[in-house]
């Protein structure tokens, strides 16, 4: 298995994308601390990481809150005595334009998507660098590389802020043996895929080379490379995960 004995902490764990990376690292053998804001969702996944046969620790809480990234990593330490993989997917998206949208949505929205990031990249470095490995996987967006009017800037922003970040830490943290790297999903089946008309829909399928929605467990299998010893020459880089809707 890709990850046995390994540990991962997962942020943004309790649906979606983050669901499935947890059950794909687990059914890899990895031990999982997985982060959200509801603790009934996050115990719903603990349950299918543990019928998996691998452990799982599910800790709620913002991680606009730098208290909390320094709780997960304190979790994972005590309870399997070392940390190897950070996921840092927990974000949310605001969709007004740019005139429309109130400030305090702005601040929420890089709180969250990037200081967030930040927060679980300084909590987990220390015990990274200690013992000369480790790897970081953060959740950008085809929005952090070219706009989109279906979101508010503040969300392009926070991605293209989190690409700059890997690229620095990937940088600084290389002769430690960290590797640090981003995967950008475009289209994919989630619940705020739920949110699209049938017409925004149909758009973006005619925009799409492939003819389809993305689904979590794709990009989740991007994500279980990045956090795998199957990219040790890799860093500092971002995987597009759109279909072919954008390539750079």
């Amino acid at each position: 298995m890709l990850l046995c004995g390994q540990t991962a902490i997962i942020t943004g764990a309790s649906r979606g994308i983050g669901r499935a990376i947890a059950l794909a690292f687990a059914a890899e053998g990895a031990s999982l601390v997985i982060n959200g804001t509801r603790q009934d969702l996050l115990c719903e996944v603990a349950e299918e990481v543990e019928k998996r046969g691998q452990r799982c620790l599910a800790v709620a809480g913002d991680i606009s809150d730098p208290a909390i990234s320094r709780s997960l990593v304190l979790a994972a330490v005590e309870k399997f005595k070392r940390v190897e993989i950070l996921v840092n997917n927990a974000g949310i998206i605001k969709r007004a334009p740019t005139e429309q949208m109130p400030l305090e949505d702005w601040h929420r929205v890089l709180d969250i998507n990037l200081s967030g990031t930040l927060y679980g990249c300084l909590a987990v470095l220390p015990y990274m660098k200690a013992q000369r490995y480790g790897k970081i996987v953060n959740m950008s967006s085809s929005a952090g590389k070219t706009p989109h009017r279906n979101a508010s800037p503040s969300y392009g922003a926070s991605k293209a802020g989190i690409l700059s970040l890997t690229r620095h830490l990937a940088l600084e943290m290389a002769p430690y043996g960290i590797y640090v790297n981003a995967v950008c999903p475009g289209p994919i089946e989630t619940d705020l895929s739920r949110e699209w008309t049938e017409d925004y829909r149909k758009q973006l399928l005619s925009r799409i080379p492939l003819g389809r929605i993305g689904s979590p467990e794709e990009v989740a299998q991007a994500v279980l490379f990045l956090s795998s010893r199957m990219s040790d020459f890799i860093t500092g880089e971002s995987i597009n995960i759109n279909g072919g809707m954008f390539m750079d």
